[in-house]
């Protein structure tokens, strides 16, 4: 279940999150996302859950002149660090929406994408109905969504490490719900449950490189939601964490550069 907490991008989480964690494990799947999405030269494209922007600034150059490509967000401030990263572009409408309750007509999009987004829906269902909606007959729906977090190397690392430094109560942010949403029966499920009857799903594999330990122990642990998760338990203690956690993965890793595996499920479904 998702917390309540677990969607709060505030303060400094987004810098941090779009400048450190958006190269770390996003920018390849985004790129991946927005080919499969202008690969059938959309006339209409919406996107949700956008964040920072990183599937906008990957899709806008692959898309034609004529594109309408609306950009939503519910958190605000993302929506406005996206905007500004993106730069002036006549064909992108910014819009702070729900992915739940979407502001627009039905049969209005050819494609409807989010990256990494789902997993934080409260009610997955709803939203997979709202993107069927909106959609115009044989559009298509495009998401992608974390594997377990035994498959995605630094981030199980973090939560170990933030386990044992608070076993009494350990931050789990990161297992419940970036990594909360891995099992593929269950996405089939809720995708027909939502009346999608055809859909794709693939398993795709990329590396997080980084120069030294400390820069993913740095945007994990303050740059999402398990920053507000160590603030609960102790609000002094999030830089001496963050350093925990660049000790585990410099362990497990060793000095200087590191390298681990990141997989996701990439979801392609029909309207």
């Amino acid at each position: 279940m998702v917390a309540e907490t677990d969607s709060v991008f505030a303060g400094s989480v987004p810098h941090i999150y779009d400048t450190i964690l958006v190269p770390l494990i996003f920018e390849p799947y985004a790129k991946d996302l927005a080919r499969r999405v202008a690969e059938r030269s959309p006339n209409a494209v919406l996107e949700t859950a956008a964040g920072s922007g990183v599937v906008t600034r990957a899709l806008a150059p692959l898309l034609h002149g004529n594109t309408r490509y609306v950009v939503t967000d519910l958190n605000e401030p993302m929506l406005e660090l996206a905007k500004h990263r993106q730069g002036a572009d006549d064909r992108i409408e910014w819009r702070p929406a729900d992915a739940l309750d979407l502001p627009f007509e039905d049969s209005s999009f050819d494609a409807v994408c989010c990256q990494f987004g789902v997993m934080f829906f409260p009610d997955r269902i709803a939203g997979y109905r709202e993107a069927l909606r909106v959609l115009r007959p044989g559009g298509r729906f495009l998401f992608n969504s974390w594997d377990r977090i035994e498959e995605n190397e630094f981030a199980r690392v973090v939560t170990d490490a933030l386990a044992t430094a608070l076993p009494h109560d350990p931050p789990r942010f990161l297992a419940r719900t970036p990594h909360g949403y891995h099992d593929v029966r269950q996405i089939e499920a809720e995708l027909r449950a939502a009346g999608f009857s055809e859909m794709e799903i693939v398993s795709v594999d990329h590396r997080s490189d980084a120069a030294e330990a400390r820069i993913p122990a740095l945007a994990y642990c303050q740059g999402t939601p398990l920053r507000n998760e160590i603030a609960e338990r102790d609000p002094t203690a999030l830089e001496a964490l963050t350093v925990h956690a660049a000790e585990a993965i410099r362990r497990e890793f060793g000095t200087g550069a590191v390298s681990g595996k990141i997989r996701a499920h990439v979801v392609s479904a029909v309207a």
